[in-house]
């Protein structure tokens, strides 16, 4: 699994105009599922991404991050994102080989959802394998990618 998470005061997400999913503030997480990605390769990484430490304390005005999206209390909209798995390497068009299939994609992006859920985390989501339009207000800009092949 390939994430991009950006910590966000605010992001939405919509489909034809209408709004599927939107959260005030926390964490607003591409996902990408490669073909030989597992259900464990999304608990693991469910588990990492909220409790990850990129969060100061309300009022620190050091900044310093050292509270995760649990500690918070903040929110995620996970959006699927097979184009985190694109090959540049040759010629001008990328492929997607090393994405899943859809129908395997949407069970990992599933499951993730539901680990983070299972922690705490109040979450909403976009919908898998639809043209999407993401606000996000990025804060920071604090952007952290992570990749289920090197934990």
């Amino acid at each position: 699994m390939r994430i991009v998470a950006q910590r966000v005061s605010s992001s939405r997400v919509s489909v034809g105009g209408e709004v599927k999913g939107e959260i005030s503030g926390g964490l607003c997480i591409l996902v990408g599922v490669a073909d030989g990605d597992t259900e464990k390769d999304a608990k693991i990484v469910a588990g990492k991404i909220a409790r990850l430490r990129i969060f100061a304390a309300p009022g620190d005005e050091t900044e310093k991050m050292d509270k995760s999206l649990l500690d918070i209390g903040g929110e995620a909209l996970v959006i699927s994102q097979f184009t985190l798995y694109a090959d540049c390497r040759k010629g001008r068009r990328p492929s997607f080989s090393e994405a899943a299939p859809p129908e395997r994609g949407k069970k990992i992006y599933e499951t993730f959802i539901e680990c983070l859920e299972a922690l705490g985390v109040k979450t909403a989501r976009g919908v898998f394998g639809a043209a999407m339009k993401v606000e996000i207000i990025n804060e920071g800009p604090v952007t952290i990618t992570l990749d289920s092949g090197e934990m």
